[in-house]
C-alpha cells in the first residue's frame, strides 16, 4: 500500500526493521515504550504499521493493528518535531486508518490531539491515568507463580474476558519476549488474574494487569515488581475501575500522565472492572 502526500511524502507499510525508528520517536516524546515490544506487535498484524518518508527519510508513524473481523486499534501517532504542522501527520493517519476497513477502531488519545480525534470521529469512553513510582515490596504472595507455557490457552481465556477482541498472537509473544516476566494467579485450580511487567526506556512498565479483585491485582504486582526492588514502576490504568486507582495510590504510586481510550464505534462488552493495568497504549 502506497500514497503520495503533501511535500513529496510517501506513506508505505513499516517492518519490524523499522520499528527502532518509531520506537525512539515514542520515547522522545516521554511515553516510555517497552524495549521490546516490537515482535508482539507486529506478531498481531504485521501489515499494520506504517510510516512516511521523504526522499527515504522517515518523517511519521501511525499504527493501526487489526484484531479479528470488528476491532483494530491505533497507536504510534507520531512526526518528526522539524516537521509537524505540514500535514504529514494527517497523510499517514487517513493510510493507515484505511488499513482498519470497517471496523470499530479504538486509541488511547493523548490530551494534545483529542480534540483532532473527535474530529474524525471518535468518541471518548473513559480515561487513562499512567501512575508511576517504588516497586512494591513484600513476601511471595499465596498463589502467584511465574506463568509457564502450558497457561497459554488460560491467559489468553482470561485476557479476551478484559479486552475489546482476543489477540492470542499477541499475548503468545508478548509473555516470552526478553526481560518480560510474567505471573498468573490461581485459586483452587483456576485463573483469577495475570501480569507481566517488562523493561522500558524510563522505567518498567507493567502491563497487563487483570485480576478478579484488588487483592489479586496486588499479589501480582507485588510478585512482578520482586525484582525492581528500588525501581520506579509505571502501570496505566482505566479511571473507572476505581478499586485500580485506589490500590495504585495504596502502594505509593502517583498519577503522572493522562490518555483518553476513545472508539469509533461500539466494541463488545469486557470486564473493564478486572482491567487493573492495560497492557500498553500502543495496542490498546
Amino acid at each position: 500500500m502506497t500514497s503520495p502526500a503533501p511535500q513529496d511524502l510517501v506513506v508505505t507499510q513499516a517492518t519490524l526493521a523499522d520499528w527502532p525508528v518509531i520506537s525512539a520517536w515514542a520515547a522522545a516524546e516521554g511515553w516510555n515504550p517497552g524495549l521490546s515490544d516490537g515482535p508482539a506487535f507486529f506478531a498481531q498484524d504485521p501489515e499494520g504499521f506504517f510510516l512516511g518518508r521523504i526522499d527515504g527519510e522517515p518523517v511519521s508513524a501511525v499504527s493501526v493493528v487489526n484484531y479479528g473481523d470488528d476491532y483494530a486499534f491505533l497507536g504510534c501517532y507520531l512526526v518528526r518535531p522539524d516537521l509537524r504542522g505540514q500535514g504529514h501527520g494527517l497523510a499517514t493517519w487517513k493510510t493507515a486508518l484505511a488499513h482498519a476497513g470497517t471496523r470499530t477502531v479504538g486509541l488511547d488519545g493523548v490530551v494534545a490531539q483529542q480534540d483532532n480525534y473527535r474530529r474524525s470521529g471518535f468518541e471518548l469512553a473513559h480515561r487513562t491515568a499512567r501512575y508511576t513510582g517504588p516497586a512494591p515490596t513484600g513476601p511471595a504472595p499465596d498463589g502467584v507463580r511465574p506463568a509457564e507455557a502450558a497457561d497459554l490457552a488460560d491467559v489468553i481465556a482470561y485476557d479476551g474476558a478484559c479486552s475489546p477482541a482476543d489477540r492470542p498472537r499477541f499475548l503468545a509473544e508478548w509473555l516470552a519476549l526478553p526481560g518480560h516476566r510474567a505471573f498468573v494467579r490461581e485459586d483452587a485450580g483456576r485463573l483469577t488474574g495475570y501480569g507481566v511487567i517488562r523493561p522500558g526506556h524510563d522505567c518498567p512498565r507493567v502491563g497487563p494487569l487483570f485480576a478478579d479483585t484488588a487483592d489479586d491485582a496486588r499479589a501480582l504486582v507485588t510478585a512482578l515488581a520482586g525484582e525492581f526492588a528500588g525501581e520506579r514502576i509505571a502501570v496505566d490504568i482505566p479511571e473507572p475501575n476505581k478499586a485500580a486507582v485506589a490500590l495504585a495510590l495504596d502502594l505509593g504510586l502517583t498519577p503522572s500522565f493522562e490518555t483518553a481510550r476513545m472508539y469509533t464505534g461500539p466494541v463488545r462488552e469486557h470486564a473493564l472492572d478486572r482491567v487493573f493495568g492495560v497492557a500498553t497504549l500502543e495496542l490498546g
